[in-house]
């Protein structure tokens, strides 16, 4: 490719399609990176400030290399939204400018499309309710309508549990032998992006597909998404917490729950499931499925009690051995009663569907597949109970792992994973426990399964690097480090090619960064009634149109209970994360400029919100994260008992590239304007503080006591 060329067709054709567009050199310096990446077979991290245009700076090099070369281009972004809008808008604009055609294809999860075979068996079910019923024929219209199946197009949400029941799995398809194969909304879209060259999907499912051909699947066939050699990564500051849920094992009771109601269900005298759709399933064993399904729930409830008194109010426990003492404590014996109680149901079961195998005179020899001779309903069914059946052994697998923790610290001694519960409070009155067992680094996993076994890994983000340095490509990779030696990236025996690309935006008219030098530290006693009194007469200053970001919710609670009264007398609308759904509350930010947003951790970033909406963005404390996070607190001992400093190598720029994300939520164009207000007094006062500072663009800056503050504060504003 000629990168000349590219960025000639983003400065005339583009240009001539986008309003307002202004050259850029950072861009064009991002082209010819990612050019390089495409040319030279190399791995690249770029960060790329707000208002780069770093999309149409990897669409133009992926699809002029996807035409010329004819091959396929992975595009993985952090969130549906933004694949929507990669997909309906900036991919078409690039297409249409730079006259050529190439096949695009959305691809979302699988479980987000409808299962038509499912879909079926749902409507012979008798309905355990209207609500479920009446839901149940609004799919059963809309199926006949849709054309893509994705449960995005529905009119409503769907409840979660009929959802489940009715959408597309890999483990339960039947694959050549189910009976609507022809017509699968899943099957569509497989075909559809095996014939594109570019796909842009999420990194939920670019992670789903990659863990699994590290895990044998292999590079060369279909997985998740058809066989690729080329990656370009939007967000990759995600990657790896994108990454480290598919390389880790868990279960909860919410699943298994789901899974046993998929296979029976009672409600009065009212009784169904997919055990009810084979003849003679319960005549073989009279009772004794049920019963081995009300033993596997009983268990589970048990053990869920005893993993949430182990969970406490924090909401989270890691497993340690730290003395000769059991480190599952109350929760082995629960732990191995649910263990047999999964095994019996799964011995149960498959000695029912193994006598109905052995009556049928073409049963298939492996055991393995459903009988032949079955009909295509009844086969579709066996397939999927021993679907249910694979993932009841594979929660019985990691009880297991769990029950052997400890038992001998000698022996079983494994510093490589980490064994932690998580309480969901999503379910206020019925909580559950998510068991899970993650790697403590998941950079060599990386190192293999994207960053050696692609030809070009294109990673770009906002935020990657941990110092503010000009753009130099000799230079700039120490600045990456972090989050090179994090993602395996470094470790890959590859060409790594780097470089920071500022933004354009001009910070140093348009923002004022201020920290109060009269700012208590957050182990202050002080800091709390600090932080609550600056919140109030800040916000009272700019009238709203501003964004508070915590890092804890008890604090955002104890800021927003003392500050929401007093300015909600003004007319100034108060919106608390966990009063609404995370969309609206956004929303109703941007509609209403006199209004305050109150968030913690996901509104860091993803924050959207240009022109008069956002003027005043509060980061109250610095991003460090707590350490009562099981995986980080793993990662920070593993650091150390390795002779590192695991605050200078990870808390430290962990929370540098968080911090900057939380500074990235105020200037979202070149017009915009606003103040930066850090209530942290570790800013200013302690020797780490130099790297967040130097981690920015270069700004206005106000560091005097607070009450000084304020007056600069009005003459930046009024």
């Amino acid at each position: 490719m000629d990168a000349n060329l590219l960025c000639t067709a983003l400065e005339e054709d583009i240009a001539g399609k986008l309003p307002g567009y202004e050259r850029r050199d950072a861009q064009l310096g991002l082209v010819r990176l990612i050019v390089r990446a495409f040319n030279e077979d190399a791995v690249i991290a770029a960060e790329a400030g707000t208002g780069v245009g770093k999309s149409f700076a990897y669409l133009l090099p992926a699809v002029e290399f996807a035409i010329a070369c004819d091959e396929r281009v992975i595009i993985s972004t952090a969130t549906i939204t933004l694949q929507q809008q990669l997909y309906e808008k900036d991919i078409p604009l690039v297409l249409s400018a730079m006259g050529k055609n190439v096949k695009c294809v959305l691809v979302k999860g699988r479980n987000n499309y409808l299962c038509r075979r499912r879909l079926a068996e749902a409507l012979t079910e008798p309905p355990l309710d209207n609500s479920e019923y009446e839901e149940l024929r609004s799919i059963s219209e809309w199926a006949d309508q849709t054309h893509t199946g994705s449960r995005s197009d529905l009119s409503f949400l769907p409840s979660p549990s009929l959802w489940f029941r009715l959408c597309s799995e890999s483990d339960t398809c039947p694959g050549i032998h189910c009976n609507r194969q022809g017509h699968c909304f899943f099957m569509a879209l497989r075909k559809e992006a095996a014939d594109a060259r570019i796909l842009v999907v999420n990194h939920h499912l670019l992670f789903a597909d990659l863990s699994a051909r590290h895990e044998g699947a292999g590079y060369e066939s279909a997985v998740v998404l058809p066989p690729f050699s080329r990656v370009i990564i939007d967000e990759a500051h995600n990657i790896e917490d994108s990454a480290t849920s598919f390389f880790s094992k868990g279960w909860n009771r919410l699943g298994i729950n789901r899974s046993l109601s998929r296979l029976y269900r009672k409600r009065r005298t009212m009784e169904t499931g997919l055990l009810f759709t084979l003849p003679g399933m319960f005549a073989a064993l009279p009772g004794g499925i049920p019963k081995a399904i009300s033993g596997v729930r009983d268990a589970i409830v048990q053990v869920d009690a005893a993993a949430l008194a182990l969970c406490g109010d924090e909401g989270l426990f890691r497993f340690k051995k730290e003395t000769d003492a059991d480190p599952l404590g109350t929760l082995r014996q629960p732990l191995e009663k649910m263990q047999k109680a999964i095994r019996t149901l799964i011995d149960q079961i498959s000695t029912v569907i193994k006598l109905a195998d052995e009556e049928d005179p073409e049963k298939n020899s492996t055991n393995e597949n459903p009988r032949r001779s079955s009909s295509p309903a009844e086969y579709s069914t066996i397939w999927e109970i021993k679907a249910i059946l694979r993932r009841f052994e594979s929660t019985a697998e990691i009880c297991g792992t769990f029950l052997k923790f400890g038992l001998d610290i000698k022996k079983t001694d494994d510093n490589s994973n980490v064994f932690w519960l998580e309480r969901n409070s999503s379910y206020r009155d019925d909580p559950w426990v998510t068991f899970t067992v993650t790697p403590v680094s998941i950079a060599a996993s990386l190192k293999e399964a994207l960053f050696e076994a692609n030809k070009t890994v294109v990673c770009v983000s906002a935020t990657l690097s941990t110092g503010w340095v000009e753009y130099n490509a000799e230079k700039t990779e120490a600045s990456f480090h972090f989050w090179a030696q994090r993602t395996g990236a470094a470790l890959a025996n590859r060409e790594f090619l780097c470089g920071v690309f500022p933004s354009p935006f001009p910070y140093n008219k348009r923002t004022l960064l201020a920290v109060p030098t009269d700012a208590s530290l957050p182990d202050s006693s002080a800091f709390q009634p600090f932080t609550n009194h600056a919140v109030t007469e800040l916000v009272r200053l700019t009238g709203g149109s501003a964004l508070v970001l915590f890092t804890s919710y008890q604090a955002l609670s104890s800021v927003y209970e003392e500050a929401a009264p007093l300015l909600e007398s003004e007319g100034i609308t108060c919106l608390k994360q966990g009063n609404d759904d995370r969309t609206r509350l956004l929303q109703r930010f941007l509609e209403d400029k006199t209004s305050v947003l109150f968030g913690t951790d996901s509104f860091w970033e993803g924050v959207d919100a240009p022109g008069e909406t956002l003027r005043l963005l509060i980061l109250c404390r610095l991003p460090f994260r707590t350490l009562k996070d099981p995986v980080f607190e793993a990662r920070r001992e593993y650091l150390e008992d390795s002779g590192h400093n695991s605050f200078a190598e990870l808390s430290l720029p962990d929370a540098v590239i968080k911090f900057k994300q939380g500074f990235g939520r105020l200037m979202r164009n070149s017009s915009d304007y606003g103040a930066i207000v850090v209530l942290d007094g570790r800013l200013l006062h302690k020797y780490y503080g130099k790297a967040f500072l130097e981690s920015l663009p270069e700004t206005k800056t106000s560091f005097k006591e607070f009450d000084q503050v304020l007056l600069d504060l009005e003459r930046f504003f009024y």
